[in-house]
């Protein structure tokens, strides 16, 4: 790429500094500022943070990916992902925001594991923070490919070399530390986000010979679509159980920043997805290029805009990474410091959770330098190990009130459980996007149920 491609991507990458440099000014003052901003989130950062938080580089790279590879097939990510924000957003937020203040609740794992009497299990909050330190070394993993690649397509360099020059970019960027820091970036990174997925797309679409033409050469690529359906609408169902996205609930100032906010994510989660999908289809219809898989949106990039241009692309895609990396790191550095300490906040508590972020990086990168896997793959494993694990018992929780914390614990166990054994086994489809959260459901309601017996 030219001069202005590298001035551009630089100047994008120096504009995030800057903006987390100055909004850690107000980070570390009390957990409540360093973990959740002092719970001072308004509509417009929490929509956006949290939506970009939960739209990872997978959302850019692994959607158009899916759609280039799958056609007519991937449009169900569509409905699933949007689903997903409607299930946070209307079930979720409202409630978990109102508890969470109620029970000075800082991490998801303080409400798991807290009761409605106010009584923290331990031992609970410590299986659930190693859950979240290894859940998250993997999805990292799929982030510091993203920018690996990003990197690679920027300056030309070795992936190998990209992956790793990423990761330290990212994760020196995440020690400038604190809640309201990444938030403040993401915002600023899902309008990045958002603007490649209007522009981009409409000249693939162009380029292709127009909507007509894209969607006429769609099907006879599609395949399967009965089982794709299934699997990808219940990629709807990880994203109450996603940490580092509904932190940004907990930390929304009230409940008008919940009722403005989720129309203002939902907006945007539409645009994004439908976007990165006719970017994927219009690419397999109108360029001779083969075997693109990930790398759509950067051959798009490459064929229809200018170099100066082309650097916004790789700058959206390094948003998509660093405004769920943040994020991740983070919420990493929180299950170290807060929940493994039991619920505490001392004065090693920041030196535990920079140990944390060390280390969580350290097997993102060990695994995206070592381990054979899409971003596609590795992000899905990691959403509905976390989705499954905490989902269903925190909308219980909401709902209900809190069902005892065995039950918590046997959702967790066969969620996670579940989710790891159908990876491993190369169970995948419908079933393997699907079983995991019924497992956590059904242990959850066995437990309850038992109770009550006993009672």
């Amino acid at each position: 790429m030219d001069g202005a491609s590298y001035l551009t991507v630089v100047g994008y990458l120096l504009l995030m500094i800057g903006l987390g440099l100055l909004a850690s000014r107000r980070a570390s003052r009390s957990s409540d500022d360093y973990y959740l901003g002092g719970r001072s989130l308004g509509a417009v950062v929490a929509a956006l943070s949290a939506s970009a938080s939960s739209s990872s580089a997978w959302s850019l790279l692994g959607v158009s990916g899916a759609a280039y590879t799958l056609g007519g097939s991937a449009a169900w990510i569509l409905p699933g992902c949007v689903g997903g924000f409607v299930l946070n957003w209307f079930v979720v937020a409202p409630r978990l925001r109102v508890r969470a203040a109620r029970q000075g609740a800082v991490t998801l794992t303080d409400v798991l594991v807290t009761d409605d009497a106010g009584v923290r299990h331990r031992g609970l909050a410590a299986a659930c923070a190693v859950l979240v330190l290894f859940a998250l070394g993997v999805y990292v993993a799929a982030q510091f490919q993203g920018a690996g690649g990003a990197f690679a397509h920027a300056f030309g360099v070795d992936r190998t070399a990209a992956i790793v020059l990423g990761a330290a970019v990212v994760v020196a960027y995440t020690a400038l530390g604190g809640f309201l820091a990444a938030s403040w970036t993401d915002a600023v990174q899902a309008l990045v986000m958002v603007a490649a997925a209007l522009v981009l797309p409409a000249l693939a679409v162009a380029g292709a010979g127009g909507l007509g033409r894209v969607f006429a050469a769609v099907e006879p690529f599609g395949g399967g679509p009965g089982g794709v359906a299934l699997a990808m609408l219940g990629i709807g169902l990880g994203y109450p159980g996603q940490p580092h996205v509904v932190n940004r609930f907990m930390a929304a100032r009230d409940r008008r920043a919940i009722a403005v906010g989720r129309w203002l994510s939902l907006a945007w989660a539409v645009v994004l997805y439908a976007g990165m999908l006719l970017l994927g289809w219009a690419m397999r219809s109108g360029t001779e290029e083969t075997g693109l898989a990930e790398d759509v949106l950067f051959a798009a990039a490459r064929t229809y805009l200018s170099p100066a241009v082309a650097g916004i692309v790789i700058a959206a895609v390094l948003s998509a990474v660093m405004s769920t990396v943040d994020s991740q790191l983070l919420v990493a550095g929180s299950a170290a410091s807060h929940d493994l300490a039991g619920g505490r906040t001392d004065d090693r508590g920041a030196a535990r959770g920079r140990v944390a972020v060390a280390l969580v990086a350290s097997l993102g990168l060990v695994l995206a330098l070592f381990v054979d896997a899409t971003i596609f793959d590795r992000v899905l494993f990691a959403w509905d190990a976390l989705g499954a694990a905490f989902g269903p018992p925190l909308v219980w929780i909401l709902w209900k009130g809190h069902p005892g914390h065995r039950a918590v614990a046997a959702a967790v166990v066969g969620g996670a459980g579940t989710a790891m054994a159908a990876s491993f086994a190369g169970v995948g489809g419908a079933v393997g996007r699907l079983a995991p959260y019924v497992a956590s459901l059904a242990c959850l309601l066995a437990v309850v149920r038992r109770g009550r017996t006993l009672r």
